[in-house]
């Protein structure tokens, strides 16, 4: 017995000292870890300089492509810090952990976080990164260190959630997008029905010291997103993004030209330049919290991309049954296991009574069949959704492209076939002029209807592969000497020399058309010899297209009928208005009050494949909604434009208002109960929703609290003209300006450039750069 207790003792006490042994291994290797961090750091820090010019933009030079991408981190987070930890909450599905949240609001973040992590599953991103080539590694290890060490620098700054970012989120979010996730008609609430049998009762951490439970069904029935139709005529498939591209026989310069007008919400990208040693000289947008220039140029090419409506998602109705607790789909005769995951969300820290901190969180037992993960359930059948919404190539492509010099090169890049949600507009140095239609593009037997969910027991449906680049919709060098996209049908990109419908399967382009490529594909067939100030021009057209649909039909009938005083005032405005947006123009004020009212009078489209079809639902307006009702809606516009725009009683107030006295445009102070106010100062902007057909986009509404006039939140963001020759010429603005501190001069210099389309010149070369420098440091040393 004593030797047995002896054993145990010196058993025991081994433990123990191999234990304090491993502790201190660990403690060790974390120290070394920590070391081998801040050796990185500095290397880059003295390998990298950044030169603010007279416009607050940075222009990254660095040794290496690496040191580029940890100056352009450092430099977005000076600006940007909270957009891009909110920006990478999201796609790491972990917007519930942020606190001070409605219960409502927290309820829906923890299925938008679910819905997030079927589709992009974080060890697949630890995977991708292990298996990424030595070179694309280096750029994921700088791109986490410049984020870290921007923390490190700035302890004052207090992130919400993510204090250590680790080389493989960027793998979370491999497009640049503004709609980088495709779900094939999935919504929110689907995952939400599907999954919520799943919890009983969820705990909702109010604040740090407040907990409160509510039941998650109530909570939905209350939530404002569950009866949102994500295909409503006035959502964002009529919005979207312009491109265009002028061949050297229609430019005054002979040069190959692009214009880049992405139309997005204000703010959501910033401008930047980032130069190495290594090749790397590339000037543009960057979406923050990303490390490459999203849309831009380089000295010999450029590339604009417009959200594209391919189908590069599709719904699988799976048969499934259940047997000894486990579940089984059917596919070609033959019952397969359902694979199970469980996801856990993570919630805001829950408060002990010692007021220390417990993580808390929701777990959800998920399912997948071969098609992919299950997202919600449909007439008995579940629904599994095929996509491809992150992938090592898609951002590898994303890279590659920035440094390409040609033609070919960048086919290279678009070889890699991930990029799964944007068309690319293309021009450079050589005169080439391209447009590609989607890129990543899965083969699938035509017959079938991929808009809607397809049977998911037979191999018939299945994916088969991926179309070669040199399948998919493309224009490259047409005859016209032209390309434009405005987010509508690849077959209308070149005029009459555009692809032919007939020659490719349905699945690759259901867009339909839409008023602004009506308005492009007229302006352009116009053009002869064009510069790039009249580019800019063509780009900054105002004419309201929609109304040459909406409006002949609508005046010749109220020829027909008796009208009051008041509608014969309006229809005059109207019947002698051109069309075009302008800030003195009171028609303009009548015709986008009722055409708001005659656009919610058809119903939503089923699919968003069918909600790109605008030119056929604005002839449905016509044609369904009855010139009564048209006249109905006149006069309910009218009383709408007293109401809303006005301080004084309806009986006194009037709608003859000019656009520009109530559309305005003011930034919007950041993190602030009241972003807008009608007492600040704000500019008057022509510019309406391209929903109507106009090129440029500003989105606007009064639906602050407190105020009167309408704000502009969202539309062209960063613009550019460049002109590719012996010697690169571009100019650019952006929304506002560069800096996000209202007291900085940088705040609004460029507003109201943005609102006349006065664009400033850009500085390429070093040369020019130095020039005009007004800052220069290197990262964590400018104080």
């Amino acid at each position: 017995m004593k030797r047995l207790l002896h054993l145990f003792a010196t058993t025991v006490l081994l433990m123990i000292v191999q234990t304090g042994f491993a502790q201190k291994a660990n403690i060790a290797a974390e120290k070394n870890s920590i070391a081998v961090e801040k050796a990185r750091w500095e290397k880059h820090v003295a390998q990298t300089t950044i030169i603010r010019d007279e416009w607050g933009i940075p222009h990254i030079y660095g040794k290496t492509d690496a040191d580029a991408v940890f100056g352009l981190m450092y430099a977005q987070c000076e600006e940007n810090f909270g957009q891009i930890e909110n920006n990478y909450l999201e796609m790491l599905g972990r917007t519930s952990a942020v606190g001070n949240k409605l219960p409502t609001q927290m309820q829906g973040d923890v299925y938008a976080d679910l819905m997030m992590q079927l589709i992009q599953d974080s060890a697949a991103a630890v995977k991708d990164y292990n298996n990424s080539p030595e070179w694309f590694k280096k750029l994921l290890i700088a791109h986490a260190d410049g984020i870290n060490y921007f923390l490190y620098k700035h302890p004052e700054v207090h992130p919400k959630v993510l204090f250590n970012y680790k080389p493989w989120y960027h793998l979370m979010w491999t497009d640049g997008s503004v709609s980088p996730t495709r779900y094939g008609g999935i919504k929110r609430k689907d995952v939400f029905d599907f999954y919520k049998k799943q919890e009983s009762e969820l705990t909702i951490t109010m604040n740090t010291t407040t907990n409160s439970n509510i039941n998650s069904d109530e909570a939905f029935e209350e939530n404002d997103w569950v009866s949102i139709d994500d295909y409503a005529v006035e959502e964002k498939t009529l919005k979207g993004s312009n491109g265009f591209a002028i061949a050297p026989k229609h430019s005054k310069n002979g040069n190959a030209l692009l214009y880049i007008n992405p139309h997005v919400p204000f703010y959501f990208r910033s401008e930047m330049h980032m130069v190495s040693e290594e090749g790397l000289n590339v000037y543009g947008a960057v979406t923050w919290g990303q490390m490459f220039i999203y849309q831009g140029f380089n000295e010999h090419a450029g590339w604009m991309h417009t959200s594209s409506y391919a189908d590069v998602a599709d719904v699988y109705e799976e048969t499934v049954k259940q047997e000894n607790g486990k579940w089984f789909y059917l596919y070609e005769n033959k019952w397969l296991p359902v694979e199970e995951r469980k996801i856990a969300i993570v919630l805001p820290n829950k408060v002990n009574t010692d007021f220390t901190l417990n993580p808390y969180q929701k777990t959800f037992t998920t399912y997948k069949t071969n098609h992919g993960p299950i997202m919600g359930s449909h007439n008995g059948k579940w629904l599994s959704l095929s996509e491809n919404n992150r992938s090592l190539n898609a951002l590898m492509e994303c890279w590659t492209r920035t440094k390409a010099n040609n033609l070919k090169e960048y086919q290279t890049a678009l070889s890699l076939l991930a990029n799964n949600s944007n068309n690319t507009v293309y021009a450079d140095a050589d005169g080439n002029i391209a447009y590609w239609h989607g890129n990543f593009m899965p083969k699938r037997d035509n017959q079938f209807d991929f808009t809607k969910p397809v049977d998911g027991s037979t191999s018939a449906t299945a994916w088969k592969g991926l179309h070669p680049l040199n399948e998919i919709v493309q224009s490259i060098n047409p005859e016209n000497g032209w390309l434009q996209n405005c987010n509508a049908t690849p077959y209308t990109v070149a005029g009459k020399n555009s692809p032919k419908e007939a020659a490719y399967p349905k699945y690759m382009a259901p867009d339909g058309e839409n008023p602004r490529g009506l308005n492009a594909v007229r302006l352009l067939e116009k053009i002869d010899k064009i510069s790039l100030d009249e580019l800019i021009q063509l780009g900054y057209n105002k004419h309201l297209s929609a109304f040459d649909i909406l409006l002949p039909p609508f005046i010749e009938y109220t020829k027909t009928v008796s009208l009051n005083d008041e509608q014969k005032k309006a229809i005059n405005y109207l019947a002698n208005w051109n069309h075009d947006a302008d800030t003195n123009s009171i028609a303009q004020t009548i015709a986008i009050e009722w055409g708001s009212k005659l656009m919610s009078a058809i119903p939503a489209a089923e699919t968003e494949e069918a909600a790109t079809q605008s030119v056929v639902r604005f002839n449905k307006m016509i044609n369904e909604v009855s010139n009564e009702k048209k006249l109905a809606f006149l006069d309910s516009a009218l009383i709408r434009i007293k109401v809303s725009y006005s301080n004084l009683p309806l009986t006194q107030a009037s709608w003859e208002i000019p656009w520009g006295q109530i559309n305005r445009y003011q930034r919007a102070y950041p993190n602030t109960e009241f972003p807008f106010s009608d007492k600040r100062p704000s500019i008057a902007v022509a510019q309406t929703s391209s929903k109507f057909g106009q090129l440029p986009a500003f989105e606007s509404n009064n639906r602050t609290s407190g105020v009167k006039k309408r704000y502009g939140f969202s539309g062209s963001s960063f613009i550019a003209a460049v002109s590719f020759g012996k010697r690169l010429e571009a100019k650019t603005i952006i929304t506002g300006g560069q800096s996000f501190d209202p007291n900085d001069q940088h705040f609004t210099d460029q507003a109201q450039g943005y609102i006349d389309g006065n664009f400033k010149t850009i500085h390429f070369y070093k040369e020019d750069v130095l020039a005009h420098k007004v800052k220069s440091y290197s990262p964590g040393l400018e104080r």
